[in-house]
């Protein structure tokens, strides 16, 4: 165990919400301390994200300090000790120290105690199992600084035995890797995942989704990706298969494009090769509503995009609007070897940037002065109209709109005759 005052300058840890909910718990006779990845994250000069905090009180104890201290708590979840507070809008998880006395999957049976050596063994990853008090100080039971320093990821005692206790760790062995580690997985931990791979059929979609949404946005997303594919692990959670060179080459597309990592973008690289692959994975994972639409688009005639000329993509992206256009584009670009020094595959995915699509020009109003009534044909003229429009390259002229639609109408009345 290590005791060493790193953090005491940390701005997050000593003033604002956080100083204040340890102020409020270290008192009496009780003890509370950050802990977890906002402590991993600023040894590793990270902003902290999350601030979870650990106590010796007990759940009532600590909801009666923060009403007494006029502070919003929430039980979210009281059973295995875990109130929410809430300061200025910010919430801070604060959980009971506690120790597992049977686990089985994601559920356990824990019992609240006050040894905080306990506490951290029970955690996943020892770069995780860190805490620090408001003094800066940081405390270490079982060897989390040196693996953060090293950038190693490795399971807090026996892996098989932290997997069998939450087949989730699986997935969040190769995030936090993803995220925080370097170089190859941890030889034990990366065995121990492959061994307990069945167990990833068990998990809840919705908790599967949350981590693999995740994993794909973290810098190391490629190398992780692909360790979880020859580990054998990818397969039970997509039903199908899955193709991590697209995925790698939409990774250096959008770093090559300077666009912000998109996880549902980079899911379709791996996953959606037609439709019914975005249907398929959509459905395992519970995507969102626009997660699924974002995938089925993606994954639709993506490859006529390897003979597309700008005037037809123009058309396309009239057609899909700019958002479902540049992701259909990036995906037909990874999947076609991802070169991010074509010049080609840049002027298609950056046609939205140069190019705005006019709206069509032609309304109902047109065709009833060419004396056509309203009704079901009104409506198949202005489709007609609509597609002779894009055809001539989105004309505005009036003579140009004249002309289509007088031909429009020529043809609906011609179809229209006995």
């Amino acid at each position: 165990m290590s005791a060493e005052p790193l953090l005491a300058d940390a701005p997050w840890l000593i003033s604002g919400g956080t100083a204040r909910v340890l102020q409020l718990l270290n008192a009496d006779g009780e003890e509370a301390r950050v802990v977890g990845g906002a402590v991993r994250n600023a040894l590793l000069g990270l902003p902290p994200g999350d601030i979870d905090i650990a106590t010796t009180a007990l759940p009532d104890e600590v909801m009666r300090r923060a009403k007494a201290a006029s502070i919003k708590s929430v039980p979210t979840g009281v059973d295995h000790g875990t109130v929410t507070l809430v300061i200025d809008g910010q919430p801070f998880e604060v959980t009971t120290l506690r120790e597992d006395t049977e686990t089985f999957g994601r559920k356990a049976r824990v019992a609240f105690g006050r040894d905080w050596v306990k506490d951290a063994e029970r955690r996943d990853f020892t770069m995780n199992g860190l805490s620090v008090d408001a003094t800066g100080v940081v405390y270490d039971h079982v060897g989390g600084m040196a693996d953060a320093a090293a950038r190693r990821v490795r399971f807090i005692g026996d892996p098989d035995q932290r997997i069998a206790e939450d087949y989730l760790r699986i997935l969040r062995f190769f995030r936090i890797h993803a995220a925080f580690g370097a170089g190859e997985p941890d030889r034990d931990g990366y065995l121990a995942c492959i061994r307990g791979r069945a167990g990833l059929a068990n998990l809840s979609a919705e908790r599967v989704r949350m981590e693999m949404l995740k994993l794909l946005v973290a810098d190391g997303a490629s190398a992780a990706v692909l360790a979880m594919a020859e580990g054998g692990l990818l397969q039970v959670l997509t039903g199908g298969v899955v193709y991590t060179g697209p995925l790698s080459a939409m990774i250096a597309i959008e770093r090559e494009l300077g666009l912000t990592a998109n996880a549902t973008r980079r899911l379709a690289a791996l996953t959606v090769a037609v439709t019914e692959d975005a249907k398929r994975v959509a459905t395992r994972l519970r995507l969102s509503n626009a997660e699924t639409k974002a995938l089925d688009s993606m994954g639709h005639r993506w490859w006529r995009f390897a003979t597309k000329d700008e005037a037809s993509a123009r058309r396309l992206l009239y057609r899909l609007g700019a958002e479902h256009y540049h992701d259909r584009v990036l995906l037909a670009w990874a999947r076609a070897g991802g070169d991010v020094r074509s010049s080609r595959w840049r002027a298609l995915a950056e046609l939205p940037q140069r190019w705005t699509a006019p709206k069509f020009p032609l309304r109902a109003a047109d065709f009833i002065a060419r004396g056509m009534a309203e009704g079901p044909a009104l409506g198949h003229v202005l489709t007609l109209a609509e597609d002779a429009w894009l055809a001539a390259d989105f004309p505005l002229e009036e003579a140009a709109l004249a002309s289509i639609a007088d031909q429009a109408a020529a043809r609906v009345s011609r179809d229209e005759r006995p």
